[in-house]
Parts: structure tokens; C-alpha cells; sequence
């Protein structure tokens, strides 16, 4: 009689022990921190300011400098993640958060802030592909995929974070002051590492790894044609990741000063850009790997509708902040008051979403949605009711839940199972680079103060985006499934 393989014992028993809370826990710990903290200082950028005498123009560097650390150290993390393990990269990112965070806690000045969102945004940037390897670890010893539950609360954790950041950033700025929002990372940190430390499986032999990569396939649910694998998760390509660096370094520069635009920065982006792309395509194993994306363009649709749709979320999440507080005249506990009911329809939406087997409704229903808030700010003033900025809120909080959980779920279908991690970290670079324009955007329509004409034209942009996501998402026909792909062993 043959003897019964583990991988083949009761799913339901292998369940529980392999994707169970022990693994989860630190995953939804490390994973928080990223989003939570691009959301969290939205409401202390303007004490922030006050401290130190800087306007509207030079706090949003601290949000630039985080999102332009962690859309470079997603994907070079995630390749990390799946050439030398992920449990050491989720371990690292930890120890770098807790140090970010005592810098940003201790700043006796507004450029050790800089220097600590900088480490913040490497720290963070760790923990989310590496969650992504070690389950795709996981599912490959056991020979199946990864729960659909558990990549919900994974995406929950994400998005929730994210939602209640302005809610929690006004509390704490209200009870503790700006330097609050720094040092909380400390404590979320050191848990995250002592439970990861105790309950994430040890990394495999480097050899074993790599050949474990090559043990799944990601299948595309409609035909069953493969569209991943491969083995391309090899070196680091340090030549590829400075030239993306440099190449967005400047692209970021121009855009925070759209008032007053350095023009010749866009020589060295596109020289830097053209070189890039030359050098990925010629590299054996690249940064970032164009010759898949060209090909995989289901997934390239992907990162495009992800970085669209954030690029008009975080316009009204750090733009709409400020006008509250500066227009208004609220508090930060008062305007974190009034974001709560955009953070709850996220963290409402993203649930559903988690629960939801389709891609194309959700993302239709959040660009509607999208459309709809960017018509309400066009029609926003000073003198609007609150319950009419509540609303205008919401609906911008429903689309936050809905696109975060679909998406995942198309890198899922369409990456390469053996490069998860990268994958995983590039649609994470596609959200902080329309997050980098979204703050651009907010230093061109307010300056140095936030007013009702600054806020008509994010509503005008964000309408114009929002109607060109209807668009990709509606004709989009890798979408129609809306199946998950399926991971199976390779033959």
C-alpha cells in the first residue's frame, strides 16, 4: 500500500496548522505598517508644518519621500523575498521600522523627519511581498493554493490600515502631538518581529528555494494556459534598480513643484527611463522584467488600473485632509472625525471584497464611485454641509476597499508563481507612483495654502481619471471570468 503524502492528507486538517493564525498574525502585523503610514501623517502634516515653519509644498515631501523609498523597495524586497527567503527579509524590514521610528519620534529638526520616512518606507516595504512568498511557500509544500480567506484578510489588513490612518493620525496628534504618529510604529514593530521570530517558518537552502520556485505554474482560469513560471527570480540587478531609482528620483522632483516646474528634469527621467527599459531587456534576470510585462498584459492592465485609481484616492486622502483643516478651520481630531466614514466604507468594502470571486464588478462599481466623489468636490466649498462632506467621503471610501482586494486578486491570476514577491511588490510600486503624482497634484492646486479653487481642480482631474478607469476596466476582457487563477504542479 502506498503510503498517504502529506500534501495529499485532509485539505481540511493541513489547513488549519499551515495557513492558520500562528502564520497569518505576523504577516497582518508586518503588512499594516506600509499602509497605515501612508494614511497616518495626513492629518499632522499641517502641525507638522506649524512646528517647524514649513508650508504645504515642503510637508508633502514627507509623504513623497515614503511612497518614492517604498515604490523602489517593494519589488527589489519582494525579489529578496524570493532568492534569499522571505523570513529574513520580513525580519530586517522589522528591525529598520523600529529604528524609523525612533528617529521620527526624537527629530530635533524637519530634515530628520525626511531621513525618517525614508528608513520608514525601506522598513515597510519588506513586509508585504515577503508575506506573499511565504505563503506561496506554503502553498507549494502543500501542493495547492493559498486560500482565497487568507489573501482577504492579508488584502484587509492593507486596506484597513490604510483607511483608519487619518482617523487614528488625528487622534494621536490630538492626544500625544505629531511625534506620536512616528513612535507607534515602535511598538506594532517589536510585536510583529516577536511573533514572526516564533511562529514564520525557517527559510529553506538557498538551492532548495530556487527549485521549489519551479514547482508551480499560475494558470490563467479561462483557457488554462500557462502565463507564469520560469525561474526569473534570480540575481538582484543592481544596475536596473539604480537606474529605476534615478529615473523616478527625478520624475518625483518634477512633480512636487508643479507651480513652478523644472522642465529639464525631464531630460536625465527620459534618458535614465530609455536606458533602463535597453538594459532590462537584456538583462538574463532583470529588475523589472519587461518582456513578461509585454507579454502578460493582463497583468500590465493591472498595475496600470491599481496605480490610476490610488492616484485619485490619495488626492482626496491628504488633499481633502488639508482643506478641512485649513478651510474649514477643524482640528485634527475633528477632521479624523469627519474621514471616519470614508475609513469605514473601506474597511466595510474591503471585507466584501475579500468574500467577492469577481474582479470586473468591483472594480466597475469603485470607478463609478470614483467619478461620482470627483463630481461632489467640484461642487464643495466652505460653506457646504457637513453631511455633504461625509458622503463625499464615503465615496471615496467604498472604491479604497474595493480596488485594493481586486487587484490582488488579478497579480494572483496573472504573475509568475516563482516571482510572486516582485509581482506582488510592483503593484505595490504602481500605487505609490500614483500616489507621487497625486502629491504633485495637491502642491499645484493648493501652493501653501489649501482653498476651494485647489480643491475643484482634484475634483476635476479625479473625474477625468475616474472615467478612464471605466474604461479599461469595461472593455478589459481578461476580466470577464473574474475566476482567480489556480496553481497546479508543473509537469
Amino acid at each position: 500500500m502506498r503510503a498517504t503524502s502529506p500534501a495529499r492528507a485532509d485539505p481540511a486538517a493541513q489547513e488549519r496548522p499551515c495557513f492558520g493564525a500562528r502564520l497569518t498574525a505576523p504577516l497582518l502585523l508586518g503588512s499594516l505598517l506600509n499602509p497605515l503610514n501612508t494614511t497616518m501623517i495626513s492629518t499632522g502634516l499641517v502641525a507638522i508644518g506649524h512646528d517647524f515653519g514649513v508650508g504645504a509644498s515642503d510637508t508633502a515631501w514627507l509623504v513623497s519621500v515614503l511612497y518614492l523609498a517604498s515604490a523602489v523597495g517593494q519589488p527589489v524586497l519582494g525579489r529578496l523575498a524570493d532568492s534569499i527567503g522571505p523570513r529574513r527579509v520580513f525580519l530586517g524590514g522589522l528591525v529598520v521600522v523600529v529604528a524609523s521610528g525612533l528617529v521620527g519620534a526624537l527629530a530635533p529638526g524637519f530634515g530628520w523627519l525626511l531621513v525618517s520616512r525614508l528608513l520608514l518606507g525601506i522598513g515597510t516595504s519588506a513586509a508585504y511581498p515577503a508575506a506573499m512568498a511565504v505563503l506561496r511557500g506554503e502553498s507549494v509544500r502543500l501542493g495547492r493554493p493559498t486560500p482565497r480567506t487568507v489573501l482577504g484578510r492579508l488584502s484587509f489588513a492593507a486596506l484597513g490600515s490604510a483607511a483608519v490612518g487619518p482617523t487614528l493620525g488625528g487622534l494621536l496628534v490630538a492626544t500625544a502631538g505629531w511625534r506620536g504618529i512616528f513612535a507607534v510604529n515602535v511598538p506594532v514593530a517589536l510585536l510583529a518581529y516577536g511573533s514572526a521570530l516564533r511562529w514564520i517558518p525557517k527559510d529553506p537552502p538557498r538551492a532548495d528555494a530556487r527549485a521549489k520556485g519551479t514547482d508551480v505554474r499560475v494558470t490563467d482560469g479561462r483557457r488554462g494556459k500557462a502565463i507564469g513560471g520560469g525561474g526569473r527570480a534570480g540575481g538582484l540587478d543592481p544596475l536596473g534598480i539604480l537606474l529605476f531609482t534615478g529615473a523616478l528620483c527625478c520624475l518625483v522632483v518634477f512633480l512636487l513643484d508643479l507651480r513652478a516646474p523644472m522642465w529639464w528634469l525631464l531630460a536625465p527621467t527620459a534618458v535614465l527611463g530609455a536606458v533602463l527599459t535597453w538594459w532590462q531587456l537584456r538583462h538574463p534576470s532583470p529588475f523589472i522584467d519587461l518582456r513578461m510585462l509585454g507579454a502578460n498584459r493582463a497583468l500590465a492592465r493591472t498595475y496600470l488600473r491599481h496605480g490610476l485609481s490610488y492616484l485619485v484616492v490619495y488626492c482626496v486622502m491628504y488633499g481633502f485632509t488639508q482643506w478641512l483643516e485649513e478651510e474649514r478651520g477643524y482640528s485634527s481630531l475633528h477632521t479624523g472625525l469627519v474621514m471616519l466614514p470614508m475609513s469605514l466604507a473601506a474597511l466595510a468594502c474591503s471585507l466584501i471584497g475579500a468574500r467577492t470571486k469577481g474582479i470586473r464588478a468591483p472594480l466597475t462599481v469603485a470607478a463609478v464611485l470614483l467619478a461620482a466623489g470627483s463630481a461632489l468636490l467640484l461642487g464643495t466649498s466652505g460653506a457646504t454641509p457637513l453631511a455633504a462632506l461625509l458622503v463625499t467621503g464615503a465615496c471615496f471610501g467604498v472604491p479604497q476597499g474595493l480596488v485594493g482586494t481586486a487587484n490582488q486578486a488579478a497579480v494572483q491570476q496573472y504573475a509568475p508563481a516563482d516571482a510572486i514577491g516582485a509581482a506582488a511588490g510592483l503593484q505595490r510600486t504602481a500605487q505609490y507612483l500614483g500616489a507621487i503624482t497625486a502629491s504633485g497634484l495637491i502642491g499645484l492646486a493648493y501652493g501653501q495654502r489649501a482653498d476651494d479653487g485647489g480643491l475643484h481642480l482634484m475634483g476635476a482631474v479625479g473625474g477625468v481619471l475616474a472615467l478612464a478607469l471605466i474604461v479599461l476596466t469595461v472593455s478589459d476582457r481578461a476580466l470577464r471570468s473574474g475566476r482567480p487563477g489556480r496553481t497546479k504542479p508543473a509537469p
